[in-house]
């Protein structure tokens, strides 16, 4: 599982980012990713995350998310929400093979949000897939630290049993989706299709269409190669 990584986007208690290394540390991974977390002192997560020294030495640091998500190629956030738009919602047990199976070609991040909110709907733009934990519906939201646990304890047990063939292709890293998203945003204001500044509706559109259908690092390059020579071309002609 080497290839799996856990990312917190925005973590806001010192508490819980401890409770996750510990977490980890049970459960056989070691690569924690963090968002802009809050302050925090290594000796403090040890009191919680004992003997686990070789999870919070490794822990990387990232001002922002597509920082984060800049060399990964699949993303799963971890979400409560339900929206028309936002991407296909599996149980745990479920996409837990399957995500190992992706995770022999490329590294694989599990997405999990700030505590009081979850993830906004630029986070979830990001993510390929939505992961749930059943819970009981009069109560469904869990403690950031207990939600990771039961996300790796599915994967540890899934790792034991038969997975599917991994993907024949392996999806474009998220610093490529960030470079479209940024010349998408650009050829939209210079050809008229939005007004500078506007557009995110559509953007958002464009984004989950191109998510879903998981282009590969040529193909990706291919269409920015194409958006920087169409962006070129409105921009020399205009008067």
């Amino acid at each position: 599982m080497n290839q799996i990584i856990i990312i917190l986007h925005q973590p806001q208690d010192e508490r819980n980012i401890g409770a996750v290394v510990r977490a980890m540390k049970n459960m056989g991974l070691h690569r924690l990713r963090l968002v802009a977390p809050v302050a925090y002192q290594p000796a403090d997560l040890l009191r919680i995350a004992h003997r686990s020294e070789a999870v919070l030495d490794a822990i990387e640091h990232f001002a922002d998310l597509p920082s984060a998500l800049a060399d990964v190629h699949y993303v799963v956030g971890s979400s409560e929400r339900s929206h028309p738009e936002h991407p296909m919602a599996y149980d745990a047990r479920a996409l837990a093979p399957q995500l190992l199976s992706r995770a022999q070609n490329g590294l694989v991040a599990l997405l999990f949000g700030p505590e009081d909110h979850g993830l906004d709907r630029t986070a979830l733009d990001c993510c390929h897939l939505i992961l749930r934990l059943p819970t009981d519906p009069s109560y469904p939201s869990l403690n950031l630290a207990q939600a990771v646990l039961l996300t790796l304890y599915e994967l540890r047990m899934a790792a034991h049993g038969p997975l599917p063939p991994p993907p024949p292709r392996t999806p474009a890293p998220g610093a490529a989706h960030a470079t479209l998203a940024q010349l998408l945003t650009a050829t939209m204001a210079a050809s008229g299709f939005v007004k500078a500044g506007d557009g995110t509706t559509s953007l958002h559109r464009l984004r989950r269409l191109l998510i879903r259908a998981e282009p590969d690092a040529t193909e990706l390059a291919l269409l920015n190669a194409l958006l920087r020579q169409i962006l070129s071309a409105l921009r020399y002609n205009t008067p």
